[in-house]
């Protein structure tokens, strides 16, 4: 079999590539989902100290890393989920894929039930739950198909790549706590890796 040498600068050209054309979110997927399956086949194209949870902090356990942040608004980061990890539901405000590289995790997805009037407030139903296994994408599709939870159910790290449409430090977005119904906005404010 042969090894792909499809890196993280090769990826980032090609979104930057789609993005400029300005393609609906279709076009976008369609394409940019062959180029994150080439990227997440490749071992070899993310460095060993992307692999591990950063074991500092509030959450030691987790690893958000920056990959790239472009001109366009292109965000790729890494992400590992210790054992055990747990991410509660939670939106994006943007359009993302999400392709496991290394393990396995769980992802359930909700759909907003209510007329969204109240920000602090909503419903949800859970729509469907997937172990997303390596080489599999997972696509966000904002205010339509983008809040999930995530669970690392295994013993060991599991490692994604995470590609979204705007830049997610700084960007307005929300927890929902299933069984109160509240709403928190949060915001990212650095990566492990600044």
């Amino acid at each position: 079999m042969a090894t792909s040498s499809y890196g993280l600068q090769e990826f980032a050209h090609d979104m930057e590539d789609i993005l400029r054309s300005q393609p609906d979110q279709a076009k976008i997927f369609d394409r940019g989902s062959s180029y994150l399956e080439r990227l997440i086949a490749n071992p070899g194209a993310l460095p060993d100290e992307y692999r591990a949870p950063s074991g500092t902090g509030p959450r030691s356990n987790h690893g958000s890393y920056l990959l790239y942040r472009g001109d366009s608004g292109l965000l790729v980061t890494a992400v590992v989920w210790g054992p055990g990890d747990h991410a509660a539901p939670h939106d994006h405000h943007t359009w993302g894929m999400i392709g496991v590289m290394d393990n396995s995790l769980s992802e359930t997805r909700f759909r907003r039930m209510d007329d969204r009037e109240d920000p602090l407030h909503a419903t949800l139903e859970r729509d469907r739950e997937a172990t997303l296994v390596p080489g599999e994408i997972s696509l966000l599709i904002p205010t339509v198909d983008e809040i999930h939870q995530m669970d690392n159910h295994t013993d060991r790290p599991t490692v994604e790549i995470h590609v979204y449409g705007q830049d997610l430090k700084g960007l307005d977005r929300c927890r929902y706590n299933l069984e109160t119904g509240e709403v928190t906005p949060f915001v990212t404010r650095k990566w492990d890796n600044e």
